[in-house]
């Protein structure tokens, strides 16, 4: 393993954040200019969307499950098992449903970005796109970013309406709660302070994916052992990136609100 002294390992990570942040700048630019390659964020959003929603559904479903079981043995010591689904709805909207969507999105689409993306950077198939006029950032970043967006957008709210659908069949079926009496307290207890930071949440965590993703596709070298270390790099990046887009919006959103 080669060995870097502090001042060049410090001046790497520099260059690393500028160039990811020109990247992302970048991205968003070129919403702005022709042309718009509608086919591929279509594409995109097939691919990135439609792809997750299984692992998105079961995701949702079983946190929301687990998260009733779990803690309705506590709230039975205070009498208050009548509140089950009043948390369930309030940790699935405001945190869990769209910290986990993100991670399994990211854990799925960041590093396919980064291995497909990184395979057409090590056989040249992006220096091939500039000597065509091609702009590979308009034509590879911009449609992922537009996807992502969205598409994490939708797969949240399905990952809230499953977490919750899944903490009413433990505490119907399981605990013995009444139906309405847990779906009028899982809706009593959302304000809309709620609602928005669990659909704010998403629309950050899909742009860090999409540009966590291509920048590591776009700087992989070294062959095949560069794509797959993009890959690692890639979901690593952006799960620590969720979580701490999640600390930081949600500390943001407490002082404001």
């Amino acid at each position: 393993m080669e060995l870097y002294s502090p001042t060049e390992y410090v001046k790497d990570m520099v260059l690393a954040v500028q160039d990811y942040s020109l990247l992302a700048g970048r991205s968003i630019a070129n919403l702005f200019r022709q042309p718009r390659y509608l086919a591929d964020t279509i594409q995109q959003a097939d691919i990135i969307g439609v792809g997750s929603l299984p692992i998105v559904v079961l995701t949702g479903f079983f946190t929301g499950a687990v998260l009733a079981l779990e803690t309705s043995s506590t709230l039975q010591k205070f009498g208050s098992l009548s509140l089950t689904g009043e948390l369930v709805s309030f940790s699935m909207v405001r945190d869990l449903g769209p910290v986990l969507t993100g991670l399994m999105v990211a854990g799925r689409n960041a590093s396919g970005m980064a291995s497909e993306l990184g395979s057409m950077k090590v056989t040249e198939q992006i220096d091939a796109m500039r000597a065509l006029g091609t702009d590979p950032t308009k034509k590879l970043v911009t449609p992922r970013v537009i996807a992502t967006v969205v598409m994490l957008f939708f797969l949240t709210i399905i990952s809230d309406l499953l977490g919750v659908i899944g903490g009413f069949i433990v505490s119907y079926f399981l605990l013995g709660l009444d139906s309405s009496q847990y779906w009028a307290s899982s809706y009593q207890r959302l304000e809309y302070d709620d609602i928005e930071m669990g659909l704010l949440k998403p629309i950050l965590f899909g742009f860090v994916i999409a540009t966590v993703g291509c920048y590591y596709g776009l700087t992989a070298k070294g062959g095949t052992q560069g794509v797959g270390r993009a890959t690692t790099q890639a979901m690593v990046t952006a799960s620590v990136l969720i979580l701490l887009v999640n600390l930081l919006i949600t500390r943001l959103l407490m002082v404001v609100t």
